[in-house]
């Protein structure tokens, strides 16, 4: 089963590459096909990490008001949760499913040269190779690493930009000194991870990556808007109707002379 996945994502490859003529621009367009597909699901991702933000100071409150009831505070929290139509496992899920096809990419391009009869596996000269990982570009000498350091930053930043750049405007500071050292943390051991990866792996994560902050950015700009309107709306009073009720003096008849 796992072998057909990957054939099918050799084929995929090999098909855009026929298409356009260049290996790393096919990676590229099976990368936006990809987050097409899963957009709705980092619609809602997006939407769901709004939706904390705006709970955060709730979400305190109950902790401090709950700290010697555990089970009372969870509770607490999924009547929270719900009423903010927040899913804390929806951040998950878009990278869960990122992973069987970055295992699959990482190593279909690492069988690239018993697939093909290539020798060539370059996107456009600016990558030369993609099949080469870092480590390897490197003993090549400086100017060939070049690129596939570009690449490892992208790979392991863009990854964790948006949790930092979320934290950044948390007025929690321990809660956003924690999420901070462990984006760093983990980011560091993303681009460990990239050492020894194929740049093939990093140009479809850091492209997949790049867009899924431009998704993110779309979403959360919609649901600020959303949230000014009703905000607006609420502001509106409805002032009662004025009437202005005008009397009529009856006009006194002059009395008749007899």
């Amino acid at each position: 089963m796992w072998d057909m996945f990957k054939d099918w994502i050799f084929q995929a490859i090999q098909f855009f590459y026929n298409v356009c003529g260049d290996w790393g621009l096919a990676i590229i367009i099976i990368t936006i096909i990809f987050r097409i597909l899963v957009a709705p699901l980092m619609h809602k991702q997006a939407k769901s990490n709004y939706q904390m933000q705006k709970i955060q100071p709730q979400i305190q409150k109950l902790q401090e008001k709950y700290a010697g009831d555990q089970t009372r505070m969870s509770q607490e929290m999924q009547k929270l949760y719900a009423e903010a139509k927040f899913n804390p496992l929806a951040g998950c899920l878009p990278m869960l499913l990122q992973m069987p096809i970055f295992i699959a990419l990482f190593q279909v391009l690492r069988e690239m040269g018993d697939r093909v009869e290539v020798q060539n596996f370059s996107f456009y000269n600016i990558v030369p190779n993609l099949v080469q990982t870092p480590s390897g570009a490197l003993e090549q000498g400086i100017g060939t690493f070049v690129p596939y350091l570009i690449l490892m930053i992208v790979f392991a930043g863009a990854t964790f930009f948006p949790m930092i750049q979320q934290q950044l405007k948390n007025k929690d500071n321990k809660q956003r000194n924690q999420t901070l050292i462990m984006g760093i943390v983990m980011t560091l051991f993303m681009l460990w991870i990239s050492w020894g990866s194929p740049a093939g792996v990093l140009l479809f994560w850091g492209v997949s990556s790049l867009i899924g902050i431009a998704q993110n950015q779309f979403t959360l700009s919609r649901c600020r808007r959303a949230d000014a309107a009703a905000e607006a709306a609420a502001q509106l009073e409805v002032k009662p109707v004025e009437v202005e009720v005008v009397r009529k003096e009856k006009k006194q008849r002059p009395h008749k002379k007899r």
